[in-house]
């Protein structure tokens, strides 16, 4: 636990394959019981996310998941990597804690959902994540993205320097990410309650975001010191990264993208 993945050498990956417990959306638009399962290009979704980790060099790749139909699925996989199934929790943000624990790090964290995930775009992360941070996030700029994937609807946090969109992938390079994810841990349960997510980031930090005056990069680094930790941004390559299915809208631009 603690040792550093350089570029090229193998790493441990994380993917997230739970849900709330409600239906999803999207996995009822294709006409199956979990995202991981639905069908593009001839492969299914969990099947393109582990060809892709595993074509990056992951030497061994943990599925959170709680999903019977997924686990079957899962054990019928084949890869270089070793898989194993970790049991999801209530949220992404324990889950991502409990698969930590049970990995260790360096973890590259991703989800079943990233349908376009390419090998490229994992080892340029971690290629371009700074050699003293403790925790990466992948974002992807709005141009980029927009240029990428013109008719996709994604959510952008706007910055002094730009809006940016999440790429659903997460670098947790040492043990002392764990932090960053605890605080990620209180701002999920209070996720109902924008008050004490406020009051926990502080007036000053707020009203910079609100009024244009922070950039990415200093927003991401204050968040990390609340943390404890060193957090870094890391700029997308591919404006391809941003796009994942969160929406039936989602499904088809992507089911354009590979079978179009």
């Amino acid at each position: 636990m603690g040792q550093e993945a350089g570029p090229g050498e193998p790493f441990q990956a994380l993917v997230l394959a739970g849900s709330r417990g409600e239906v999803d959306p999207v996995a009822d638009y294709a006409g199956v019981s979990q995202k991981g399962l639905i069908v593009l290009g001839g492969q299914t979704l969990l099947r393109r996310v582990l060809t892709a980790l595993d074509q990056a060099g992951a030497s061994r790749i943990g599925v959170s998941t709680n999903d019977v139909a997924l686990q079957a699925a899962l054990r019928a996989e084949k890869a270089r990597a070793t898989l194993s199934r970790l049991p999801s929790a209530a949220g992404p943000s324990q889950s991502v804690h409990e698969g930590a624990v049970a990995m260790g790090t360096p973890l590259l964290v991703t989800t079943v959902d990233h349908a376009l995930l390419r090998p490229e775009w994992v080892t340029d992360f971690m290629a371009d994540t700074p050699a003293d941070a403790d925790i990466a996030i992948l974002l992807g700029e709005e141009a980029l993205v927009r240029s990428a994937a013109p008719t996709t609807k994604r959510t952008y946090l706007a910055f002094r320097d730009g809006r940016y969109s999440g790429c659903n992938l997460f670098y947790l390079k040492t043990p002392a990410s764990l932090r960053a994810i605890d605080l990620w841990r209180t701002v999920e349960k209070h996720r109902k309650q924008p008050w004490k997510i406020a009051a926990l980031f502080g007036p000053v930090m707020l009203a910079r975001y609100l009024l244009g005056l922070m950039t990415l990069d200093e927003m991401v680094a204050r968040i990390g010191r609340l943390a404890g930790v060193k957090a870094a941004a890391v700029r997308a390559r591919h404006g391809l990264a941003a796009v994942d299915v969160d929406k039936p809208a989602d499904l088809d631009l992507v089911r354009s993208i590979v079978e179009g």
